[in-house]
């Protein structure tokens, strides 16, 4: 027997805690951006994250609300999605925090950066791939913010490529459940697509 669920009914905090444990696994942005004075690196996991498309290259991850990482963005255009690797898991949870504008996440869970190449936000040094982006567009849908950028640099420590590709089976991602669950990676099934033409196996 079902059980059903009723948007209007339950309210949006309730419903939201119900997608976020269904829409699942999520893949995490650890996003960062800069103060528009240049004064202050934020960085901040966001687990609405995605590809909008791949020519040109766009990524797209979503803010609920107005955080600091959207404000950064609206105001100075560029942004660094740094690859959620299983090793940064509690890094990454530490940067969840809630805190003021003025202070960097960089700073406060003591994580090392290390320069862009062609936007002004910092990079995580430790991940193992950043994407180096520019604002294409925002788009505003009820409480959230949806935030594309144009990716203008993609770099990878050499040892998470197999065959000139990151792997995911070195790449160890994180991605996020419901509540406070968190998912890794797994096992992982390689399996290829079956040409139309061919007979499927019974």
């Amino acid at each position: 027997m079902r059980v059903d669920f009723d948007p209007e009914a339950m309210g949006g905090a309730a419903f939201y805690r119900f997608l976020t444990s269904v829409v699942v696994p999520r893949p995490i942005a650890w996003v960062s951006t800069l103060t528009p004075d240049g004064s202050v690196e934020n960085l901040a996991p966001h687990s609405f994250f995605s590809i909008a498309s791949t020519d040109p290259p766009i990524v797209q991850f979503t803010s609920i609300g107005r955080k600091d990482s959207l404000r950064n963005v609206e105001d100075t255009g560029e942004f660094v999605v740094n690859f959620s690797a299983e090793p940064l898991l509690y890094q990454i949870r530490d940067t969840a925090t809630d805190v003021p504008r003025s202070m960097s996440e960089f700073d406060m869970v003591g994580i090392e950066r290390e320069a862009s190449r062609v936007v002004r936000p910092p990079r995580v040094a430790a991940a193992p791939v950043v994407l180096e982006c520019r604002s294409h567009t925002t788009l505003r849908m009820g409480n959230s913010t949806l935030v594309f950028g144009r990716v203008f640099l993609a770099s990878v420590h050499e040892e998470y490529l197999v065959e000139g590709r990151p792997d995911a089976e070195r790449l160890r991602p994180l991605s996020k459940l419901g509540g406070d669950q968190w998912g890794t990676l797994g096992e992982v099934v390689h399996l290829a697509r079956i040409p139309y033409e061919e007979p499927r196996a019974e």
